[in-house]
């Protein structure tokens, strides 16, 4: 008798979203959170990354002084989306690969995980929606590769050799990964130096940059770590997890602080203009 598949988890909501966001200003700038709360393969030890790293980036955000409303791209609600268009920025975090299909792949990808093309198109329409809106955008490494695909770029379907941006086999998922920041670019002022060293854990990557976008970012064998949007206020896109509790907490307050520093200066002009 064959074994029973292990059911896919789902992220439980009071795992996830701290105490404490209640007792913020009411002027408090709102960042929608846009997160798949489960998706397939969801099990073990990529359910426990996902509610780590989703709780760490909600922590992060209520000491930034933000309000954080969760998304579930799992669920593709459009009333949800809706909700997200009122935030004074989106954020859209990691989670399973993005469907090939949608960047013209044809065939099966290696080591292919998570894949949810309902959640994909989802997380698409509403990155055009936010960039339409011109809210502050923060897309974390399936929310970076998501970026690109929407605005008509291509993906590495599965990085060769991936030593430098995920443990590989019988090691810990992720890894420390040494990037170059690009001259000028908004994630280099945030962080305030050309090098930093991150934490990957991908084997999916930009590959063609979408009209539009330039290149933030670089790893040591080439690989785009970072885009960004100039035509927009402020849109940036990092391929590595910030988010990730063994990173560095000063750059993780910079990158998160940014946003809603940039997310409350959108909530004035936007009362400025009401």
């Amino acid at each position: 008798m064959s074994a029973k598949p292990c059911e896919d988890l789902v992220l439980a909501l009071e795992d996830v979203i701290p105490e404490g966001f209640d007792r913020l200003p009411p002027d408090a700038p709102v960042v929608a959170v846009v997160v798949s709360l489960t998706f397939p393969g969801m099990v073990g030890e990529s359910y426990g990354i996902m509610r780590d790293f989703t709780r760490s980036v909600f922590d992060q955000l209520l000491e930034s002084g933000a309000r954080a409303v969760l998304i579930d791209s799992a669920a593709a609600d459009p009333q949800s989306a809706l909700a997200a268009e009122a935030a004074d920025g989106v954020l859209f975090l990691g989670g399973g690969d993005v469907d090939g299909g949608l960047y013209g792949l044809e065939g099966a990808i290696p080591h292919a995980y998570g894949v949810d093309r309902t959640a994909d198109e989802f997380c698409i329409d509403m990155i055009h929606r936010t960039l339409e809106l011109d809210q502050p955008l923060l897309a974390i490494c399936r929310g970076s590769q998501l970026f690109n695909v929407a605005l008509g770029g291509t993906l590495i379907p599965d990085i060769v050799p991936s030593t430098l941006h995920q443990g590989q086999s019988g090691q810990p998922m992720f890894l420390d990964e040494g990037i170059t920041l690009g001259e000028g670019s908004k994630i280099r002022r945030i962080l305030g130096r050309e090098r930093v060293i991150v934490r990957s854990g991908h084997h999916q990557a930009v590959d063609r940059v979408a009209p539009g976008l330039v290149v933030s970012a670089v790893a040591d064998d080439g690989i785009v770590e970072g885009t960004e949007h100039p035509g927009r206020t402020w849109a940036v896109a990092v391929q590595w997890h910030p988010e990730d509790r063994d990173g560095s907490a000063e750059d993780r307050r910079a990158i998160f602080g940014a946003l809603v520093e940039q997310a409350a200066l959108r909530r004035v002009r936007m009362a400025q203009h009401a």
